[in-house]
């Protein structure tokens, strides 16, 4: 009986095999599916040739000293990866840049009224964490881009610090002119706050994670669990970068000379008040010595007290000192020549420099690029070559201010436009779900090759697991890649630059609490983030196939079809909002001049009755959506043209139009007020940061009222999408 089990178990296994000899190849873009095998045979010797042991020792390596740019431990990580490179056969350089880069000397948070508080502004070593105690080339707790100064006022608590916030404080009749506000991380970048708080007349900013968003509410905190424990604090950049990111001294050309005077007095991006970051454990005594208001409900965080606005009783003086120096950064820059076309290049990227030690963030996601590389030099060792010619980077000055990508790019700008195909950033990965953003062209080639790789802890692809996840969550529909904001080492590519970019990784289910604190550490990562590097190892084969698939591909595998569909739906967004507005401005009009909000306001509390606005104008959206139909028209006759049946010298020049295509979406004269970003389809949203605004030019004049703005924001973005649709037109074989 043993051995008829045995001979079913054979025979199924016979036929399982049988069967997957005989299934049809999976079509990818940009190959015929006689190449498209080829790749899939390629791509399985890739993933043969990787080695998780790796992963392990480079991020136990690299974090076991703080690496922030211009540290000495920044260059030796820089060059213990340009080593590596060159073992593996890559031509292999270190390019250096010197933009500014602030370190504090003085930093003095006290309460002093009602009662006298001094913050500890440290993050104490812990258990079972071997590197939270060292001090030698350590950050402390700061702002980085943080104006000094010496402040002293009253303190009032301002929720996440938003636009909105503030004009809910106003209608509670709180006004913060010549205050300190604290304001909790979340629902904006860092940086807004501050620069929200500014435009509001505050003195000086603090800014805190609060145990609901980041700390105990959320699960056990460090090192019993993930979460942040009361002395941990998120340090981080507060320039304003979506007004332009890299060195504040030189933006549109690159920091190269070293010695140069640098003066913060000459950068705009630099903040206009102090602002510092503080610990919940910091943050809770002054909290409690706030009387005033009590903080409307969605403005309670999970601290054991009941939250008031104040302003005051509390009043804290803030003092803070920086030193302005150049600090170098070392960017890693290694290049594998393709042997069909060389002239195109593929560009792979991530960062080295942490907030010290910085496991997870970036060193999670820069190991999985070095993996990523050895794996296609063990390729090339057989004899392969890639078609298009590979440039791996690793970069460094991130954290601060996208340093060391920004002037890189800047500096090779012109080279840039006319070799680069694409893009591939990745960050810091975790366990999870796969995460792709990126340009809607590549929406196509990022679905093929989740489609293709298998999630390590499920065993279905990455892909299916991703869309059972929004299925659950009631997500349902189709998988589209959202587009990008900033945030890392893409912006300059995507954004100044019109080069279509990918950020990659996998996210959702390690825990936090770690980010931009002394305990991103190794310890943390393998006891709460990746353990076995399993998805460390799924970082690598994603970045994997999309860089090798772009390499090989006989032709591009862009899609306008679905630059053109994302660009109909942020049409029908921006005119849904307009419509919004104009709707809301006269419903809340007609209850202003009506009386509604003296009726229920309480006589016992202070209340502002709001203003009544201008009325929403009509805005001619129809230069805009002429534009649109002519890109669908366009792209429709491009999904005509089959490029494995036209002649190579056809196939070639229409290969080389979609290459630049994106960047038609380019202005030569950028958004308004901040010229760097040039890109019509999407930018970091002004008051968002990080968060990405699709059509901002349009988006951001109808949020902020500025209705003639609006109008030549549409005809100047109209104009754009038709210059790109022309092209296309022109183009097509």
């Amino acid at each position: 009986m043993g051995q008829s089990v045995a001979m079913k178990a054979a025979i199924l296994l016979l036929c399982i095999a049988l069967a997957r000899a005989q299934a049809p190849v999976p079509s990818i873009a940009g190959f015929r599916p006689e190449s498209a095998k080829q790749q899939l045979d390629l791509e399985s010797r890739f993933d043969k040739a990787l080695n998780r042991q790796n992963l392990q020792q480079w991020v136990k390596h690299m974090s076991a000293k703080p690496h922030h740019v211009g540290s000495p431990a920044s260059k030796a990580t820089a060059e213990f990866i340009a080593k590596q490179f060159e073992s593996w056969g890559y031509e292999t350089k270190i390019e250096t840049f010197y933009p500014l880069f602030p370190t504090p000397k003085t930093r003095l948070l006290e309460m002093v009224a009602p009662t006298r508080f001094t913050a500890r502004i440290e993050e104490s070593a812990v258990e079972g964490d071997e590197t939270s105690g060292i001090k030698d080339g350590n950050l402390p707790v700061y702002h980085a881009y943080s104006t000094g100064g010496d402040v002293t006022g009253e303190l009032v608590y301002v929720n996440y610090g938003l636009p909105e916030d503030y004009r809910k404080l106003r209608e509670m009749g709180i006004d913060v002119r010549g205050k300190i506000v604290l304001a909790r991380y979340g629902a904006s970048w860092r940086g807004i706050k501050p620069k929200v708080a500014a435009e509001n007349g505050a003195i000086g900013c603090l800014i805190y994670s609060d145990p609901r968003d980041d700390g105990y509410f959320q699960g056990d905190v460090y090192p019993k669990g993930a979460y942040r424990p009361p002395q941990g604090a998120q340090r981080g950049s507060v320039m304003d970068m979506p007004v332009y990111p890299g060195d504040p001294l030189t933006p549109f050309k690159a920091a190269t000379d070293p010695k140069r005077t640098p003066d913060p007095k000459q950068a705009p991006t630099v903040t206009k008040i102090p602002v510092m970051p503080i610990s919940y454990g910091d943050a809770e005594p002054m909290l409690r010595a706030l009387t005033g208001p009590v903080a409307p409900t969605d403005w309670r965080g999970a601290l054991p007290l009941t939250y008031h606005v104040g302003p005051g009783p509390a009043k804290v003086h803030l003092k803070l000192e920086f030193d302005w120096r150049l600090a170098p950064a070392y960017n890693v820059v290694a290049r594998m020549t393709g042997a069909v076309k060389p002239d195109q290049w593929v560009l792979r990227g991530n960062h080295h420099d942490g907030w010290n030690f910085g496991a997870a963030d970036p060193l999670s996601g820069m190991v999985a690029l070095m993996e990523e590389a050895r794996g296609i030099a063990e390729l090339a060792k057989s004899g392969w070559r890639p078609a298009r010619t590979l440039v791996f980077l690793a970069w460094d000055g991130e954290e601060p201010a996208l340093l060391g990508s920004t002037e890189w790019a800047e500096h090779h700008a012109a080279e840039l436009q006319r070799h680069a195909v694409a893009y591939i950033n990745s960050d810091g990965t975790g366990r999870g779900f796969l995460r792709v953003d990126g340009s809607s062209s590549l929406e196509l080639l990022s679905t093929q090759a989740g489609r293709d790789l298998t999630d390590p802890q499920t065993r279905v692809p990455v892909l299916e697991r991703l869309m059972a996840s929004r299925k659950v969550a009631g997500r349902g529909g189709d998988f589209h890649i959202a587009p990008l904001g900033s945030g890392s080492d893409y912006t300059v590519f995507q954004h100044h630059l019109g080069i279509p970019s990918l950020n990659i990784g996998f996210s959702g289910e390690g825990g936090g609490g770690s980010y931009h604190s002394n305990y991103d550490s190794y310890d943390h990562f393998v006891r709460f983030i990746d353990p076995d590097f399993q998805y460390v190892m799924a970082t690598t084969q994603l970045g994997g196939r999309l860089t090798l698939r772009l390499a090989n591909a006989e032709w591009l595998p862009f899609q306008t079809a679905s630059t053109a569909r994302s660009i109909r739906a942020w049409t029908n967004e921006v005119i849904k909002l307009a419509d919004d507005m104009r709707t809301e401005t006269a419903r809340r009009n007609e209850l202003i001049r009506g009386g509604a909000f003296k009726l229920a306001a309480d006589p016992r509390k202070t209340f502002v009755v709001p203003q009544a606005e201008a009325e929403v104008p009509f805005l001619n959206f129809a230069p805009l959506q002429n534009a649109v139909g002519k890109l669908e028209r366009a792209t429709a006759e491009v999904a005509k043209t089959d490029p494995a049946t036209l002649p190579v010298e056809k196939r070639n020049a229409w290969e080389e139009a979609l290459r630049v295509a994106e960047q038609k979406f380019l202005r030569g004269e950028g958004l308004p007020r901040r010229p760097w970003f040039r890109h019509v389809l999407h930018a970091p949203g002004f008051y968002t940061g990080y968060g990405v605004k699709t059509l901002p030019g349009i988006r951001e004049a109808i949020e902020q009222r500025l209705w003639p703005e609006a109008e030549m924001q549409i005809a100047s973005t109209a104009e754009a999408i038709t210059t790109y649709a022309e092209w296309l037109e022109r183009a097509k074989p």
